[in-house]
Formats: structure tokens, sequence, C-alpha cells
């Protein structure tokens, strides 16, 4: 991936650059520590269009014997956040995700990775950037999609997947119980008056669409949002993950062992997160002429066990399922963009707005009409 000419020179994916930047971070961050050194660095390619990822481990001396521990850095994309900014507080992704991370860690409700303090002086790795702790386990893949190939097709029993699907999703819906006054969330309030709602989430989209289509026609896109904005429900709003699905949840035994990337996060009613966990399903299945796999929980099913556990109504789940279609089109704009900006794809192919997400959309647009 190449990086743009701006960019500062620790932040060129060089990992004895990273080793040498991250030692003396992580020296100052534990300056008690005896003998502390940051070690086994592993950058895993990837485009960075999202968070760029860097594992590494920091060993101290303690007691006589070697103590070490493994981390993740989450760096701030080149380009920003591809999901729209809901207040000024949330400018920078990787200091919203920190920062919920540790609100919502706090209440206990869902395993939260523990975090160091979040670092904004670009001149360590050239952008800003949070740590936290690893965690051990395994994560669905997204390609090969999970639903095909991989530990969940080929390893796991039925039992299994019902197990770790009903984890997953018991596990959002207590995210969705959580009070996000309680939680000390009112810097997510994209209203500025302590009165979120829904309606918000809306014109974030749109205004965020509109800037970065600059002019391009997306009747889909468009055609979704005026139908949301027409049929939207009156709803008290909560915390929602955004982002929710099995790929971004770390397992152990089949059972959810933490809850990360939140760079999705908002204050919508939390109907919205099952919306997204069943349209996520649907085109790993549906969309992918799959097979459901032998012990998955059907739509129905992942449905109940939400409301059970949440205490809450999906409602009208197509329209969720619909407004998740819509976010993620709106994000895709932006992608494609990056991509062609990265020299990837041709800026003919269209990608941004040309996609499957877009057919998803439409079909589902017009089984509702």
């Amino acid at each position: 991936m190449s990086e743009s000419e701006a960019t500062p020179a620790k932040a060129v994916r060089d990992p004895e650059s990273y080793r040498e930047a991250l030692d003396g971070w992580m020296r100052q961050q534990q300056p008690g520590a005896e003998a502390l050194r940051v070690h086994d660095v592993d950058m895993p390619r990837a485009t960075g269009f999202s968070n760029e990822t860097v594992f590494f481990s920091a060993s101290r001396r303690e007691g006589g014997a070697e103590m070490t521990q493994r981390y993740v850095a989450r760096i701030e994309p080149e380009g920003g956040a591809l999901f729209p900014v809901q207040t000024p507080a949330c400018k920078i992704s990787v200091e919203l995700q920190h920062r919920i991370m540790r609100n919502v860690a706090a209440t206990g409700a869902a395993p939260i990775p523990p975090t160091l303090p979040f670092e904004g002086d670009t001149s360590v790795l050239g952008r800003p950037f949070f740590v936290m702790e690893f965690v051990e386990g395994v994560i669905p893949a997204d390609v090969p999609r999970y639903s095909t190939d991989g530990f969940l097709a080929t390893e796991a029993t039925p039992a299994e997947r019902e197990r770790m699907v009903r984890s997953g999703v018991e596990n959002m819906a207590a995210l969705n119980r959580l009070d996000w006054k309680a939680t000390g969330l009112d810097w997510l309030d994209p209203s500025g008056n302590g009165n979120p709602t829904f309606g918000d989430q809306i014109r974030i989209y749109r205004d965020r669409a509109l800037q970065d289509l600059a002019g391009r026609e997306h009747p889909v896109l468009l055609g979704g949002l005026d139908w949301l904005e027409k049929n939207a429900p009156d709803l008290p709003v909560g915390l929602s993950w955004g982002d929710s699905r099995l790929g971004n949840m770390i397992w152990q035994d089949y059972r959810c062992a933490a809850v990360v990337d939140w760079e999705a996060a908002s204050l919508c009613p939390p109907q919205a997160d099952i919306g997204w966990w069943v349209m996520f399903d649907r085109q790993s299945f549906d969309d992918m002429d799959a097979p459901r796999l032998e012990g998955f929980p059907t739509r129905e099913e992942m449905i109940e066990i939400w409301e059970a556990a949440s205490g809450l109504q999906a409602g009208n789940i197509d329209y969720w399922e619909i407004y998740a279609l819509m976010r993620f089109c709106a994000i895709m704009i932006g992608l494609g963009d990056r991509l062609v900006g990265a020299g990837l794809i041709p800026k003919e192919n269209g990608m941004g707005i040309q996609n499957g997400t877009t057919d998803g959309l439409a079909r589902r647009l017009e089984a509702v009409a």
C-alpha cells in the first residue's frame, strides 16, 4: 500500500522504526518497569483504510524473571475514519474507539480489552494511536468469508456454532441495554443538547454521503435515505456498537472473549445493531449462495435471542436492515475513492457506488415498496 507523501517518516511501514518508537513510548507509560523492551513487532499487510494494526510484545524484569505481555496498537487511518464523524470529540477515529472502550469497560457489560492511555502526539508513530492488551483467541474471517471457509465452516460442530452465535448476540444485547448517560457517553451526543434522536443519524449519514459523492449520482443510496426518513420509528436512542458482527469479536471456545472495532459507535436506537447483524448474516449466506451452516441460528432465532437478552423489541427488522445497508453503502463511497487514490482500482471502476451492498439495498427497498 502506497503512503501519502505527506506522511511523517515514523508512519512508514518499517517494523524497526515502529519498534524503536513503541519501545520509547512504552517506557514512558511504565517508567518503573525494569529492563523494559519492545520486540516481536508484527505488521500484517492491510489496506490501512480502516485502522492500521501493529502487534508487538513488551518484556520487563520482575522478581528476577522476565515477564512478557503481548499488545496491539491501533493507528489512525491515513484519510481519517470511514464512518461519519458523530461529534467534534469523535474527529479522531482511534480516540473515539479508545474513549468508548474505556467507558464500556467500566460498566462490565461486555469483555473489552484493557487499554493504555490514548496517544495524540503524531511525533511518535506519525498518526494518533492507542494500545490495548492482546486477547488470545480466534476471529472469523471476511476473506474468504467464514460461512464458506475457515474454522467455523470446517472445524466447528453444530453445537459450537450455536454457542458462538448466541454468545455474540447476547454480548451485543448487553451493550444495547446500557444507559448512555450513566455510561458517560454525553460526548457522543450529536444533538449537542442532551437530547439525541434517530433523526440525527439520518442527517449525519446524508451529509457525509453528499460530501463524499461530490456531485456524483447515487439514486439507490439517496432513495434509501428518503425511505428511512419517511418511515422512521419514534424510538429512544441508546448505545449502538455500530459494526456488530462475529468478525468484530475475539473468540475462545466459541464464546465471546472481547468486543473490538468501535469506530462506528453512535447514539442510535439499539435496534440498529441487530439490524446490522442480520444484514451481515444475509450477506454471508444468502448473497453468497452459501448453505446455512448446521447449528447456525436462523435470522428469526437470532432476533429472538437478541430480544430476550436486551429486553427490547426488534420491531420492523426490515427497516433496520435497510438502515444497515444504507450505512454500508455510504462508507463504500469513501472506501472506493481511497482505493482509486491509492492506484488499486481505476477511477472508471465505480466500485464506491456500484457494488454488492448497493445491489442488496436496492433489493431490500424493492421488497418493501
